[in-house]
């Protein structure tokens, strides 16, 4: 199976190394080209302000959303989840918009505020997960058929809705391969 993760900055290379690690092909996505013939689309972590711009500059945004609303499965890691938002706190633009959630910039604070946390989260592991929050975003608001998957501190940090996963934490930064073998059979 080929998974792309975009590359225009952020946690590209983390990802990438989990997605090999449990034996399929991950590559680099940095232009349209770069997405054809692969099974699912990693969204990674970093600025979301930074990677939608250049997502409009290398003229990606478009292909990008309609391939997504056409079907293929993508996962949106922190800045993911903020790209995927159908709607940010406070501001009137977003970026892909096209997950129906409202999501909260910075919701735990600043770097230094960054933690870790085991949680169990029952739709990809009997086992806690190590959940890791770097100025993490939260969702505030879903839509009826959006699926729930975490909370953690009673903040949505987790959900899912058809073809969409998006995360608050970053797996990509632990040794626990769970969550990319959720994504990774999400694509099947």
């Amino acid at each position: 199976m080929k998974i792309g993760v975009l590359s225009l900055q952020g946690d590209v290379i983390e990802h990438i190394n989990h997605i090999r690690k449990l034996g399929h092909i991950g590559i680099e996505i940095k232009k349209v080209e770069d997405m054809n013939g692969i099974n699912g689309i990693i969204l990674p972590g970093g600025e979301s302000t930074a990677i939608g711009k250049l997502l409009r500059e290398i003229k990606m945004l478009i292909p990008l959303r309609d391939k997504i609303l056409s079907g293929l499965p993508v996962w949106g890691t922190c800045a993911g989840m903020i790209l995927l938002a159908k709607s940010i706190e406070g501001e009137t633009d977003g970026h892909l918009k096209i997950m129906d959630i409202k999501v909260k910039r910075n919701a735990y604070g600043s770097q230094i505020n960054s933690f870790k946390r085991n949680v169990i989260i029952s739709e990809i592991s009997s086992e806690p997960q190590p959940l890791v929050f770097i100025r993490g975003p939260v969702i505030t608001e879903t839509a009826s058929d959006v699926k729930i998957l975490c909370k953690v501190d009673d903040k949505i940090v987790a959900a899912k809705q058809n073809n969409m996963f998006v995360t608050a934490f970053h797996p990509e930064l632990t040794d626990n391969l769970a969550v990319h073998k959720y994504f990774i059979n999400m694509c099947n």
